[in-house]
């Protein structure tokens, strides 16, 4: 009878196969399972940067080197946040498909973000301005359903007349979102009227017309992307007098503050902006708080 031992495995026969030859190959399957263009975009830019300022591949790169480059970075603290994020994600993907042996990110703490909310939530009067001022149809219907809607950026540019449904005297839009989820907007009787007004200009303007069209037209045709709405958000803000910073999102910071000031229930509002938590809805309470010890007092 043997009474051979068996050997131990060795840790790193133990890992999964590599699914990735050399270091852009595996950034670029990193990138590609985020189904978020912006979330590309950013993650991308971070790599790109720490890359070629650590000038050696991924699986050299120490754990003391990532912590003094996310240090080091200049900019705010949303900007370093987004940095250490980025790379504690790349390297856990890439221990995760077998590329590196260790994920040195793992101990990398995220540095915390200045909650600036309140700061950018901005007065319902001036929200209002922006879409009465905007003399363009088009850009008017966008910035009424930016607002009226709650819609992220990319939600506003990815919406299609079929995904619009007339509901009484109102209507409905479905809204495929942030992380893949789809949600119901029930749109009040006012954003319903101008988004009929929108598909009637269109129709009237194009021979080919179809509920497969965009809602947003571009100049060309195809549907808006994000950095024209940009424009035209920055544009009306301009025409009402308000700062520079204004964008796209904070209109749906406003839907969601002032609906909430106004006695929406925050389920309501969690459900419409199609938050995960209702804690990241309740944020918006804590930005502009109704009561203050502050008030008790005679200073």
């Amino acid at each position: 009878m043997s009474t051979a031992l068996v050997p131990i495995a060795d840790p790193v026969e133990a890992l999964p196969p590599a699914q990735a030859d050399d270091d852009a190959q595996m950034v670029r399957l990193w990138l590609a399972r985020s189904s978020s263009p912006n979330t590309r975009r950013n993650y991308e830019r971070e790599a790109r940067q720490f890359m070629a300022s650590i000038d050696k591949p991924l699986g050299a790169v120490r754990m003391g080197e990532l912590q003094e480059y996310i240090a080091a970075r200049p900019g705010s603290s949303a900007t370093v946040a987004l940095t250490a994020a980025a790379l504690k994600s790349l390297f856990a993907f890439a221990q995760e498909i077998g590329f590196l042996r260790f994920n040195i990110g793992a101990a990398v703490k995220v540095p915390p973000i200045k909650n600036t909310l309140a700061e950018r939530i901005m007065a319902e009067a001036d929200a209002l301005l922006m879409i009465r001022q905007e003399p363009v149809l088009r850009n008017r219907v966008l910035l009424t359903v930016l607002y009226g809607g709650g819609l992220r950026i990319s939600e506003v540019c990815g919406l299609r007349w079929r995904d619009l449904a007339a509901r009484d005297s109102a209507g409905q839009t479905t809204v495929f979102g942030k992380g893949g989820k789809t949600r119901a907007v029930l749109l009040s009787a006012a954003t319903w009227k101008v988004l009929m007004a929108l598909r009637d200009d269109q129709a009237a303007k194009s021979t080919n017309w179809s509920v497969e069209a965009p809602v947003f037209l571009s100049r060309k045709g195809g549907a808006l992307d994000p950095s024209a709405v940009h424009r035209v958000v920055k544009a009306a803000a301009a025409r009402a007098g308000l700062p520079g910073e204004v964008s796209a999102h904070w209109l749906r910071h406003a839907h969601a503050s002032h609906s909430l000031d106004r006695g929406a229930p925050i389920h309501l509002v969690q459900a419409t902006l199609g938050h995960a938590s209702v804690a990241t809805t309740g944020r918006y309470l804590h930005a502009r708080p109704s009561e203050s010890s502050a008030k008790f007092l005679g200073v």
